[in-house]
């Protein structure tokens, strides 16, 4: 209803005025077309026949993905209202970890149905109610529909990592990473806190070289970085003692940037004498710990080893491995059950981690040190992900996420339900009798929401080469005659009744992508303008 004027009489005065709603219309017009644009350019990477997108950067870089969050992540999109889609997808990857896709093609069949309500005049704020009561309805219809699973039943999270997977570049692997999925989160539950998982607490290491299919779980800790070689240190050490240093084995330095003018021979020998000395006082004070493998904090102030430290390290029979990340010091001392050291004076036998074996291993064309038989093993996971090329490994490890995601949804909510489009269509088929019982405008916009839903097998069918309206046809017509698990089995080409094919995901993948959808929706019909700030 774009540029209505309303006549406008105040009370007390003869006078009329116009109000002139253009703008604010134009405004809803242009967010809504925007937004629903970027929609579009994800909507061709849903379901198990989606397309992959490669993305270039400027600086050369490729990508090729159809994860939804990915693909969003790196589009340069400049509209505000546009925007928000990016973060919708954002939040669901958050939430539930897959459906990044789904969440932002509902939102884009959500939005053009406003188009359509919008334009026969109904007004934004009771299109944005009745979409709220919509939405709940839905999660209640899906939740109803939902099957309970036990974490004993392996086989059932196994089922739902693969069709997390079966969608992904690697999807010919799925038999391979949705068993370690499942297993690597099922490492980390801990009986106090059944219900909770972080996934920070499992490690996924990326190593070029060999395929797919040469990717394994250690049930220890991998470093990616090799032992140090010099002076011909140890690079096997069996009944390991692991200390976790936070100093530097080198000599000190003056605070501030001063210059030592040394002109005498002799003054020279003592400064490197002093230096010897020092770095040898530290080396001992390890040594009588029984210490035999040293993990060393990368420095930034100075080097965190010398040349000398190593020589001296090496010939005390000390395995070293150098430069490791700050940010993995918390991961590395939760794994070996030992306390990180920030200072010689508090380096005791208490502090040092216990393993069977550290060696140090060739992986495709690197070298990694590789830490087994771990005593009093902290409740983490080290996933070693290989692969031919580094497109390749970046989406193996982009999809184990998602797999790793939808297993971590199970253990919070132990729900699954079906795939192929068959919640859909359900909660569409539900909405539409719910809507006839209604009165008003409700009625009208619910009835809108439903027909949005069916976006999703709609676009699963068109992805799969298949005839989008014979498929959903025949599903309401099937769902109507109580087969509600009946959904598209991509594979055989036709209807079949999904969970006997296997294909189910969790119930938070499907619930918050309903919620988080409409709630962006929701905002978007109620901006009226943009200002611009400075």
């Amino acid at each position: 209803m774009p540029g209505v004027q309303q006549q406008v009489t105040r009370p007390g005065t003869k006078t009329e005025k116009y109000v002139d709603t253009k703008r604010k219309d134009d405004v809803r017009y242009a967010n809504i077309l925007a937004a629903k644009a970027v929609a579009d350019a994800v909507r061709t990477s849903l379901g198990p026949r989606g397309m992959d997108k490669m993305l270039s950067s400027a600086n050369g870089d490729v990508i090729i993905t159809n994860d939804g969050a990915t693909i969003l992540n790196k589009m340069e999109v400049t509209q505000p209202a546009a925007k928000m889609l990016v973060e919708l997808s954002k939040s669901q990857d958050i939430v539930a970890g897959d459906g990044t896709t789904t969440v932002v093609v509902l939102a884009g069949a959500l939005l053009k149905q406003c188009l359509n309500l919008l334009s026969k005049g109904l007004h934004p704020t009771i299109i944005s109610e009745a979409f709220h009561k919509a939405s709940e309805k839905a999660v209640e219809v899906l939740t109803a529909m939902a099957i309970p699973v036990e974490l004993s039943d392996h086989e059932a999270l196994v089922k739902s990592a693969s069709t997390s997977l079966n969608s992904k570049v690697v999807s010919q692997y799925s038999s391979l990473l949705a068993p370690m999925a499942v297993d690597a989160v099922l490492n980390l539950i801990d009986p106090a806190r059944p219900n909770s998982v972080d996934l920070k607490d499992i490690k996924v290491l990326k190593k070029l070289g060999g395929t797919v299919d040469d990717t394994e779980m250690i049930n220890g800790l991998v470093f990616d970085n090799k032992a140090s070689h010099l002076a011909g240190g140890p690079t096997r050490v069996e009944n390991a003692k692991i200390g976790l240093i936070q100093f530097q084995i080198s000599p000190p330095k003056t605070d501030i940037e001063q210059n030592v003018i040394v002109s005498d021979y002799t003054q020279m020998d003592r400064i490197l004498k002093e230096e010897r000395n020092y770095i040898l006082g530290i080396i001992k004070k390890i040594r009588v710990t029984g210490c035999n493998v040293l993990l060393i904090q990368k420095s930034i102030l100075r080097d965190a080893v010398t040349d000398l430290s190593l020589h001296y390290l090496a010939k005390a029979k000390i395995l070293v491995v150098k430069d490791v990340e700050r940010e993995d010091i918390e991961f590395i001392s939760k794994t070996l059950n030992c306390l990180p050291i920030a200072n010689i004076e508090h380096f005791h036998t208490e502090k040092l981690g216990r393993a069977d074996l550290v060696e140090e291993v060739s992986v495709g064309s690197g070298r990694i040190v590789k830490v087994t038989g771990i005593k009093n093993m902290g409740r983490t996971t080290t996933v070693l992900v290989r692969g031919s090329n580094a497109l390749v490994l970046d989406e193996a490890e982009r999809s184990l996420h998602d797999a790793l995601c939808v297993v971590r949804c199970l253990v919070n909510w132990r729900f699954l339900i079906a795939g192929g489009g068959a919640p859909e269509i359900e909660v569409s088929r539900q909405l539409g009798t719910w809507a006839k019982t209604l009165q008003g405008m409700d009625s009208f916009c619910i009835r809108a929401f439903a027909d949005a839903l069916e976006v999703i097998p709609y676009t699963l069918a068109e992805n799969a080469g298949l005839n989008p309206i014979l498929i959903v046809t025949e599903l309401r017509n099937r769902h109507a005659s109580g087969e509600i698990n009946t959904g598209i089995n991509v594979r055989k080409g036709q209807i079949t009744n999904i969970l006997e094919e296997n294909v189910v995901q969790p119930l938070l993948v499907s619930t918050s992508a309903l919620s988080l959808a409409t709630e962006c929706v929701r905002m978007i019909l109620k901006i009226d303008d943009i200002v611009s700030t400075r």
